[in-house]
């Protein structure tokens, strides 16, 4: 199986301002598109994130989150930061708008700045939460995935013409910029939860400016 593209920094710089002159939910969609590329969640933990991931209850953003174990694809906590200004000023623009619109809010004008805590971060068009596909294997198993968002993500990848773009090479993105900067797999494994230093590796593999600098220097 091929692996999820890398989506250079020039990409997503291109893919957000196509996305912010884009539709009638340019800040939520732009605000999606950092967050993926910026913690390498999947579409289900995005749309399962409360305002109160984000929030405290004084408004302030949580810096130094932590991804709830009922909402982590593999049920285990782990850190979720909300460290880049970049992120939280998009997230801070489109509850902003939330708030406007009265998506999800409450009687209170203070507390989570008057949103509903306990509302999903990122809300459709209308004001609902995003909805979840369930599926059964032929062995019996069941699973549910958000299909709406995940198609929200490549939607958003191909009006800007990025080709095979989506949740998955955002997450893998997030996983080789780390490996780039310097960051040590033990690290990555955290932040994305797998559960091997080999799935880290796999990802890391094949890295296109890391084979570029290889055979840069043959001649």
């Amino acid at each position: 199986m091929a692996k999820s593209p890398v989506i250079e920094q020039h990409q997503l710089r291109h893919a957000v301002k196509v996305a912010s002159v884009t539709g009638q939910n340019a800040k939520r969609d732009v605000a999606l598109l950092l967050v993926f590329y910026g913690t390498g969640l999947t579409p289900n933990e995005v749309a399962k994130l409360q305002v109160s991931d984000y929030l405290m209850p004084d408004g302030r953003c949580v810096v130094e989150a932590s991804l709830r174990p009922e909402i982590a694809f593999n049920g285990k906590r782990r850190p979720l930061l909300w460290a880049s200004q970049k992120i939280c000023a998009a997230i801070d623009d489109y509850l902003q708008c939330r708030l406007d619109a009265r998506h999800a809010v409450t009687t209170s004008l203070v507390a989570f700045r008057g949103l509903d805590p306990n509302s999903p971060l990122f809300l459709t068009g209308d004001g609902e939460p995003f909805s979840f596909t369930r599926r059964t294997t032929p062995a019996g198993a069941v699973s549910y995935s958000c299909e709406s968002l995940t198609e929200i993500v490549r939607r958003l990848h191909q009006q800007a013409g990025i080709e095979h773009g989506n949740a998955s090479a955002a997450r893998r993105t997030f996983v080789v910029r780390l490996h780039r900067d310097g960051r040590s797999l033990k690290l990555i494994q955290q932040l994305i939860g797998v559960s091997s230093l080999s799935a880290v590796k796999r990802l890391i593999d094949g890295d296109p400016v890391r084979l570029a600098s290889v055979v840069s220097g043959v001649i």
